[in-house]
């Protein structure tokens, strides 16, 4: 927390009183059907200060039965256990378990305001809390936690800028999933249909199905073809470095399996080899543009070589895959992303328990695109415009959320004036 120009406090001042909650008899499963959401730790999220529903619901003859207690509508909850500090307001009524506390602020305290600063006291409660196993805070130690002050004039207008953020990055939140769910669409679309001569999509094989051919895949279009991978390579699809050797700080860097868990490959978090074990293992080498693919572990993840690590090498669980000139990269790598290329790649794998695929049989594997390099071009560049969209909005999203964060802190401890920002 940053030094505060309010005055500070135990957070037990706003407060007027804090109340528990206990669990029903699991022995009576007329306890567990009925109407009352009933809150514990799993229903609240590490970012979220919402509760919109929860995983069980109890009747009122289990409310009347146990030690839960029905907390009213908008009255912020606390975890005292497993996730401490962990906090959220509810737009229901909700009984809650022995796990958390309802607060229940005093005269003078905005409840949204409360709200936000149990929320921005999450780390120090955190940190007072103990347990080797399972951590939790005694409520007097809860109460004790210092905290700024704002005055009581400032506390909405606080509030009201943190919700307006908020509702901000729900809405660009909303805006990802949704242009993701529109990418899956699309992906669907293009590579089962592809893109006519005129730009637009073909109709589906059973609106048109003389536009279209039986394969070994399926049905494709009639301008597409279904080979083997290794017909799209320039070079012969191969692993790389059996011995990497000890990590040579800056070194050359090479591709492991685990570095193909994410999204994209990331230079910093790989090991790097000598230049001389990488020079006997030139054949793996991989260019900027091309397509590295894993054969263990995640095996069939498909991932494009950044610039960055263009001249990088790879693993004996990684393997290059080099398109050739006439082949645009990006389709190539959808394909093999698409249903169809990754059944056909776990029709080839070996072993059970430790699962791999053969250079042999990866080569082998087919693989459907359009033959015309014009028509990948055009997947290509509307998959790209779709990704350059959800890339804009992430951006935005990871804006936003630094924005909160910084002015979450400046607006609690009094650095930033509400005043203007309003």
């Amino acid at each position: 927390m940053s030094k505060s120009l309010f005055p500070t406090g135990p957070i037990g001042n706003l407060i007027a009183f804090q109340t528990g909650g206990g669990t029903p008899s699991r022995q009576n499963p007329a306890y567990w059907i009925g109407p009352i959401p009933w809150a514990s730790v799993k229903d609240f999220d590490e970012d979220k200060i919402e509760l919109l529903e929860t995983d069980e619901q109890i009747s009122q003859q289990g409310l009347n039965s146990s030690a839960t207690n029905l907390i009213p509508a908008n009255t912020p909850v606390v975890c005292t256990r497993m996730a401490v500090g962990r906090v959220a307001i509810a737009p229901m009524d909700i009984a809650i378990n022995q796990d958390l506390k309802a607060l229940f602020p005093s005269r003078s305290t905005d409840t949204r305001y409360l709200l936000r600063l149990a929320d921005y006291a999450k780390a120090k409660a955190d940190a007072v809390s103990v347990g080797s196993t399972v951590k939790g805070i005694k409520v007097v130690d809860y109460l004790n936690i210092e905290v700024p002050l704002a005055p009581p004039e400032h506390q909405s207008k606080i509030a009201e800028i943190l919700d307006t953020l908020d509702t901000a990055i729900r809405g660009t939140e909303a805006v990802v999933a949704k242009l993701k769910a529109m990418k899956q669409g699309l992906l669907h679309d293009l590579l089962t249909r592809g893109i006519d001569a005129n730009g637009d999509l073909r109709p589906s094989q059973s609106e048109a199905p003389h536009l279209y051919k039986q394969t070994p895949l399926g049905w494709l279009p009639k301008e597409w073809e279904a080979l083997p991978l290794s017909e799209y390579t320039q070079h012969d699809i191969t692993y790389g470095i059996v011995q990497a050797g000890p990590h040579i700080e800056g070194g050359i860097p090479y591709v492991r399996t685990g570095d193909m868990s994410g999204d994209e490959l990331v230079r910093e978090t790989m090991l790097c080899t000598s230049k001389r074990i990488a020079l006997s293992y030139h054949r793996s080498e991989v260019r900027s543009g091309e397509l590295v693919i894993a054969i263990r572990a995640t095996l069939g993840k498909v991932l494009p070589v950044p610039d960055d690590l263009d001249g990088a090498n790879l693993t004996q669980g990684t393997a290059r895959i080099a398109p050739k000139a006439s082949v645009n990269a990006t389709c190539l790598m959808w394909a093999i992303r698409h249903r169809r290329g990754q059944d056909a790649i776990m029709k080839e794998v070996k072993g059970s328990t430790f699962m791999e695929i053969s250079l042999g049989a990866l080569r082998q594997v087919l693989i459907g695109m359009p033959c015309l390099r014009d028509e990948q071009d055009k997947i290509d560049h509307r998959l790209s415009a779709q990704d350059a969209a959800i890339l804009n909005e992430q951006k935005l999203l990871e804006k936003l959320r630094l924005q909160k964060i910084g002015l979450m802190d400046d607006l609690l401890t009094g650095r930033t004036s509400v005043t203007p920002l309003l």
